[in-house]
């Protein structure tokens, strides 16, 4: 009696110690919020490490949050509302010339995933002499990627072929679909669904070659001087969740399956494989390349882009902190 008496002592004894350190470590986690701009896959390496609880493992208790648009999403963050977004660096240059402090501080993507499409009776690029391209807006990436894209070609907008404005990637697909475009500048997964219908890929614009910050991991330098130990914390985080999305394949695709809301797993599958492991960097370093070329097509208008430098727009510090301490080696060995 007495020993069934107190195993049953003992039992509840190590369930209230259980609890106490579930609650210690819980009121020990620092809180933060994080906004991310898109729902797509270039959101990966933001909703991957969040989900598997990789910020926690360094001491964040996130509140992950949407805002729709990278510039909306960077006037939030320079607001000060929320600390720490991912959104595209071209939004970073285009407030510090204005007079804000964002600055980038590790990357998302540096490569922007688009595919020019056509109906299946265009050949080839010289086949779109006298017909319409569709892109979501003038001024977006898709055309910018347009843009880059003719520069290597013999035909140019206006005189050559039509640019039409869409309003986004599903309306661009329903103009393939109706005849309505005979070409159009597709996001990579609306490529993937537009290829399985019989739909031509023309050009792949990562392919060929154009370094663009489309997402970036930015704050504001007044948030970092006053919570330099916060931002740490996250990049640890987020550098870990990048090792954790190449190497854990389904727990990923499983992410990718809630927060795309689709359940073809065809489609997930070349998803990660195009943004998981080929599009997102290996280690998100902050890429002065990347907005050095946001800086030349912003310089060909405004001679404050034209005399910066991309260095100006960055802060590497907890990359070099990483590799000094050798967290990076550490996890890829």
């Amino acid at each position: 009696m007495r020993t069934k008496l107190f195993g049953r002592l003992f039992a509840l004894l190590c369930c209230l110690l259980a609890s106490t350190a579930m609650a210690q470590t819980k009121a020990s986690l620092e809180k933060a919020r994080v906004i991310y701009s898109a729902i797509g896959a270039s959101q990966s390496s933001i909703w991957i490490p969040y989900e598997a609880g990789i910020f926690r493992k360094h001491g964040l208790d996130l509140e992950l949050l949407y805002v729709g648009g990278g510039g909306r999403a960077a006037q939030v963050v320079q607001s000060g509302e929320v600390p720490i977004g991912m959104f595209t660096g071209g939004s970073v240059v285009s407030a510090n010339l204005a007079g804000g402090d964002l600055v980038t501080i590790a990357s998302g993507m540096n490569v922007i995933p688009f595919f020019l499409i056509a109906r299946p009776e265009i050949r080839g690029i010289e086949d779109l002499k006298g017909k319409k391209i569709g892109i979501s807006r003038f001024g977006s990436a898709t055309d910018f990627a347009l843009r880059y894209a003719e520069e290597k070609w013999p035909h140019k907008r206006g005189q050559d072929f039509a640019v039409i404005q869409m309003g986004g990637m599903p309306e661009m697909m329903a103009g393939l679909k109706s005849r309505a475009l005979e070409a159009a500048m597709l996001n990579a997964e609306f490529a993937i669904l537009a290829r399985r219908e019989g739909f031509k890929e023309l050009a792949d614009i990562v392919a060929l070659g154009l370094n663009f910050p489309t997402s970036a991991i930015n704050s504001t330098r007044s948030y970092i001087q006053r919570n330099e130990n916060t931002v740490r914390k996250f990049i640890r985080g987020f550098v870990e969740g990048n090792h954790f999305l190449k190497t854990q394949r389904g727990f990923s695709i499983d992410v990718l399956k809630k927060y795309l809301k689709n359940e073809d797993r065809g489609f997930l599958n070349s998803v990660y494989d195009l943004y998981c492991l080929q599009y997102i960097p290996k280690v998100p370093y902050p890429s002065p390349e990347a907005l050095r070329t946001v800086l030349a097509q912003m310089g060909e208008k405004d001679p404050k882009a034209a005399a910066a430098q991309p260095e100006q727009f960055i802060d590497s510090r907890f990359f070099q902190e990483l590799e000094k301490d050798g967290f990076i080696q550490r996890l890829w060995q």
